[in-house]
């Protein structure tokens, strides 16, 4: 049987359920970006002659987020026992080759994704991360596909509705990404950085279903409950939209111009209505 939060129920499938392996990856991403961190305090992140652990730092946190965030959702996609340990045991095996490239070429003072003068085994260990990279995508967008179907919807519709849109801004997560490859490094221009766009649309598979579950947490009706979630979603979505045009021109997200400005109006409002829900909240346990 499947309930929803606000049915007074215990809701049949919970986060992070059967994905310990997923969370423990996820985990050592923290743990080597702490790693990288230390080392980098210590010695600076540069490494001759073009390796940068503080770069591996940040690669290894953004990784172990993303595998947590992903540990969280996975149980509320429907898929069969076969479906789901195929998806996890895919990515742990990426995850792992994605961590050890990044790290390990760092501090041998290589860029493991744009190898310049390198060794054969640069080279090799280079081409096989953007085979992994590409790999990845593709199986992200396995994962995301089965939360369009009604099956997933049924376990709980207000969370699988947000996931739905959160899989549109990893999507284009993903894009900035290949976009970062195709252009050889992440800057565009004068002054654009393609590394936001691509950061910030992995960061919906936190702010969305965050906003749904505290939909399921307030006495709201299905429809506002929804209505709220459409918000957050397109509005997020359009932020996204804004910083890659913006982007796309070779401007700074953070120059006070139009497109920047719109772009933060959008994400203040994709936040509006968490705003909402924790202040009745904070009400409603004053006046108890």
């Amino acid at each position: 049987m499947n309930n929803q939060a606000g049915s007074g129920l215990r809701p049949a499938v919970k986060f992070f359920e059967g994905e310990k392996s997923l969370v423990l990856t996820g985990l050592l991403g923290f743990l080597l970006a702490v790693i990288c961190g230390v080392w980098g305090m210590l010695n600076g992140g540069a490494v001759a002659p073009e390796g940068d652990v503080l770069k591996a730092f940040s690669f290894n946190a953004a990784l172990g987020i993303f595998l947590l965030s992903t540990a969280a959702i996975l149980p509320f996609s429907a898929m069969g026992e076969k479906g789901k340990a195929f998806f996890r045991w895919s990515y742990i095996l990426l995850a792992f080759y994605s961590y050890f490239a990044e790290t390990v070429q760092n501090f041998r003072g290589v860029n493991p994704r744009f190898v310049q003068d390198g060794t054969a085994f640069d080279t090799a260990v280079g081409s096989i991360f953007g085979l992994v990279a590409l790999l990845l995508v593709v199986f992200y967008l396995f994962l995301a596909i089965q939360y369009y179907r009604k099956k997933a919807y049924r376990l709980r519709p207000e969370l699988v509705l947000s996931i739905r849109y959160a899989m549109v801004a990893v999507m284009l997560s993903f894009a900035a990404g290949i976009w970062i490859s195709v252009n050889q490094g992440r800057l565009v221009g004068l002054h654009g950085n393609i590394i936001w766009l691509h950061g910030l649309g992995f960061h919906a598979l936190q702010a969305l279903p965050f906003v749904a579950w505290l939909t399921e947490r307030q006495s709201l009706t299905s429809p506002v409950r929804r209505t709220s979630i459409h918000i957050s979603g397109l509005t997020y979505f359009l932020g996204l939209a804004l910083i890659g045009w913006q982007t796309y021109l070779g401007n700074s997200i953070f120059e006070w111009t139009l497109l920047p400005i719109l772009a933060s109006c959008c994400f203040i409002a994709a936040l509006v209505p968490v705003i909402l829900m924790l202040r009745q909240k904070s009400y409603i346990s004053k006046s108890l």
